[in-house]
């Protein structure tokens, strides 16, 4: 089993109760709006990383970011957007969509896909929880679950 730690919108500020939770992690995935590039390497300290471009993640460091990853851990395919907006249906053969841009932490699962948005781990956005989140991978089966912290 493959344990994937999901982060999303930390707008340049890693608390280090999610740096814990992330600790353990054989993959990161960090859905946006990073707005730090040092946070990428302190990420990338835990695990593998993959990381997409977000709406704030500005400058030289961030174009080297695509807007969508598509991953493969195990027999699970793994597709990352920040904004969901513009991403109508996923790709074939996805079974997991991890975003962020809302803030809101939530899990859904839709016409066998499983979405997920581990909501915001940086600055407080009104009165949305910091949170992240972590997939579970056992070969082609996946789950989420989410952490308020």
């Amino acid at each position: 089993m493959k344990r994937v730690g999901l982060v999303s919108d930390t707008h340049g500020l890693l608390r280090p109760e999610v740096l814990d939770f992330l600790r353990g992690s054989d993959h990161i995935i960090h859905a946006g709006d990073i707005c730090a590039p040092e946070l990428l390497e302190q990420l990338r300290q835990l695990a593998p990383l993959t990381a997409v471009r977000g709406n704030n993640d500005l400058g030289v460091w961030a174009e080297a970011l695509r807007e969508r990853e598509t991953l493969q851990l195990e027999g699970v395919r793994i597709h990352v957007i920040h904004d969901l907006a513009q991403l109508d249906v996923p790709p074939a053969g996805v079974q997991a969509v991890v975003s962020g841009h809302s803030h809101k932490p939530q899990v859904d699962q839709r016409q066998g896909t499983l979405w997920v948005n581990p909501g915001s781990a940086g600055p407080r956005r009104f009165k949305l929880p910091i949170a992240a989140g972590e997939l579970l991978v056992d070969g082609s089966a996946v789950s989420a679950r989410l952490v308020t912290f």
